[in-house]
C-alpha cells in the first residue's frame, strides 16, 4: 500500500503550467468561448437542454458496466479510478472526528473513496450514493471483497442523482432542511443496560425519528465535474441542506489544465471548459474562482482552497504527466 508520507501535492507551479498552456497555439481552442454548432454562436456554456439526468446515468451505468471486470481500475493511473488512499492525509477530519460520526459521499463511483474512509476510522458511520445503478453495485462488490472489519454495520448505499432530485426524506426530512435543527443522534440500550449509538439504517428507524437529521461531512471527491455546469448550483445547493450546522465539505476534483484537458480534441468540448467522452460521460475543469464562487453563493464558508498540482510518470511509456486537481473544504454556517 502506498504511504500517505510519500504523497505530494505541489510538484510544479500551476501559474507556470497556465503560462505554458496558453502560450501554445495548438491549444488555444481550450481557451475560447464555445461554439454552439447548433446555432453557430459562442457561449461560455451550453443550452440547459443539451444534458438530461436520464442520459448522464445511462452513460455512467454503460461505463461501470464495460469495466465490471475491474481490469480498467487495475490498470489505468487516473487519480478518480484508483483507491484513494491520499484521501485521509488530504481530509485529516475523517480520521480524527468524533465516534460515529456519519459521512455521506456523493458519487462513489467505484469504492474507491468508500474503502480509504472505512479503513481509516472504524467508529464513523458512512453512506454513500452514485446516479448510476452499476456504480452502487460496483461498490458493494469491492467493499465485499475488501473484508472490513464491521463494514456491514456501518455502511449503507443508495441510488441518488442529487442533481436532478432531493436526497431522500430518511436523510433529512423538510421540517428538518427548513429549521436547520441539531444533529440528531439515535442512540439504544445495549444488552447490559448502557447506552449505545446505533447504526441509523434507513430501513429500520426507531421511535419517532423522522430522518437521521443530515450528515456531518460530505464528500464530492471527482464528482461534481461530472455534471453539466447549468446543474451545478442546484447540486451543491442540496449538499449544503443535508449537511448539519458546522459540517464540513470536502471537495477533490479537476483542475483547469489538467493533463486529462490537454488531451481532449476540438470536437469534444460541448461548453467553456467542459468535455464529453465518446462514453458519453463528461469532465468539467475548475479553476479556484468558479469553485469558490458555487459554493460560497449557495451558503458556504470557504476553509481551505487551492490548486494540487502533482507530476506522475506513465509506467508503460516513461511520460511525465502533469495532474491538476482542485482541494477544498467547505463549512455549513
Amino acid at each position: 500500500m502506498k504511504a500517505a508520507e510519500n504523497y505530494y501535492s505541489k510538484d510544479f507551479e500551476w501559474e507556470q503550467l497556465k503560462q505554458d498552456v496558453e502560450n501554445d497555439p495548438s491549444l488555444l481552442y481550450h481557451l475560447t468561448p464555445y461554439t454552439n454548432p447548433a446555432i453557430g454562436t459562442q457561449d461560455l456554456h451550453p443550452p440547459p437542454s443539451s444534458s438530461l439526468p436520464k442520459q448522464d446515468s445511462e452513460a455512467w451505468n454503460t461505463f461501470h458496466t464495460r469495466h465490471s471486470t475491474g481490469k480498467f481500475f487495475k490498470l489505468k493511473s487516473y487519480p478518480s479510478t484508483q483507491e484513494r488512499r491520499y484521501l485521509l492525509k488530504e481530509f485529516p477530519e475523517i480520521a480524527s472526528c468524533d465516534e460515529y460520526s456519519i459521512v455521506l459521499e456523493v458519487g462513489c463511483g467505484n469504492g474507491s473513496t468508500a474503502l480509504p474512509i472505512l479503513r481509516g476510522n472504524e467508529g464513523i458511520f458512512l453512506y454513500g450514493c452514485d446516479c448510476s445503478d452499476e456504480a452502487v453495485q460496483r461498490t458493494k462488490e469491492n467493499i465485499n471483497a475488501a473484508n472490513l472489519a464491521s463494514a456491514e454495520q456501518r455502511f449503507y448505499l443508495f441510488q441518488c442523482d442529487f442533481s436532478a432530485s432531493m436526497f431522500p426524506q430518511w436523510l433529512i426530512c423538510n421540517s428538518c432542511r427548513e429549521s436547520s435543527l441539531p444533529e440528531r443522534r439515535a442512540w439504544s440500550l445495549d444488552s447490559n443496560c448502557n447506552w449505545k449509538r446505533y447504526f441509523p439504517d434507513p430501513s429500520c428507524l426507531v421511535g419517532n425519528s423522522c430522518c437521521i437529521g443530515g450528515v456531518d461531512f460530505l464528500t464530492l471527491i471527482f464528482t461534481l465535474s461530472a455534471l453539466p455546469i447549468h446543474r451545478m448550483p442546484i447540486a451543491i445547493h442540496e449538499c449544503l441542506s443535508v449537511l448539519r450546522p458546522g459540517g464540513l465539505l470536502l471537495f477533490r476534483d479537476y483542475g483547469l489544465y489538467d493533463m486529462t484537458m490537454l488531451r481532449f480534441e476540438p470536437e469534444q468540448r460541448v461548453g467553456f471548459r467542459e468535455y464529453m467522452r465518446c462514453d458519453g460521460t463528461r469532465s468539467y475543469f475548475f479553476c479556484l474562482e468558479s469553485v469558490r464562487d458555487l459554493f460560497c453563493s449557495a451558503g458556504f464558508i470557504e476553509v481551505e482552497l487551492e490548486y494540487c498540482c502533482v507530476k506522475s510518470v506513465n509506467r508503460r511509456n516513461g511520460k511525465s504527466m502533469k495532474r491538476v486537481w482542485v482541494h477544498g473544504k467547505f463549512q455549513k454556517p
